[in-house]
């Protein structure tokens, strides 16, 4: 990715820094060095990540994947539940009962089952954040309407005050 015309920077120092504090190097799986110089960073797979690492403590934004084992479905649900809603969620199942029951009890941003990102790159799809995540969609018609006031009018003539209403 390095050598590559297409893959990008981190923004600046400052998050390329927040970024290493992040990874936890004895769960890395795969990576290659850092060029903090060049804001550059490979990315990043970490593998047996636990809810109390600092990895799963903040939104990412930046080429890290933490992969979290579970063995009980109600309980990761119950954990994700529990945290702040994130931004995106990233499933990958092939059972449509799992798929199912993590979209419809969980509240996220967007979500991209089997895939990563490929949601942000649709301008039919709403893409934006829900709660600490961020407030409301961007893409297509929802980016005019994000940047739009709506205002509510109800106007009631003088005439015909039904007294049923008090």
């Amino acid at each position: 990715p390095k050598a590559s015309d297409s893959y990008g920077r981190v923004v600046n120092s400052s998050h390329f820094d927040r970024l290493q504090k992040i990874v936890e190097p004895s769960k890395v799986i795969m990576s290659s060095p850092s060029v903090r110089e060049e804001n550059f960073m490979a990315p990043t797979v970490m593998k047996d990540v636990s809810w109390s690492d600092r990895v799963m403590e903040e939104e990412i934004f930046g080429p890290v994947l933490p992969l979290m084992p579970y063995s009980n479905l109600d309980e990761l649900i119950r954990n994700v539940q529990a945290r702040p809603k994130p931004l995106a969620l990233y499933l990958f199942s092939t059972d449509g009962g799992v798929q199912e029951k993590v979209l419809s009890n969980l509240s996220y941003g967007g979500a991209c089952v089997n895939d990563t990102m490929v949601h942000l790159t649709n301008p039919h799809l709403p893409f934006g954040g829900v709660g600490e995540s961020g407030v409301g969609s961007y893409h297509g018609r929802q980016s005019f309407d994000l940047f739009s006031h709506k205002k509510s009018v109800m106007m009631k003539p003088f005439w015909g005050d039904a007294t049923m209403r008090y």
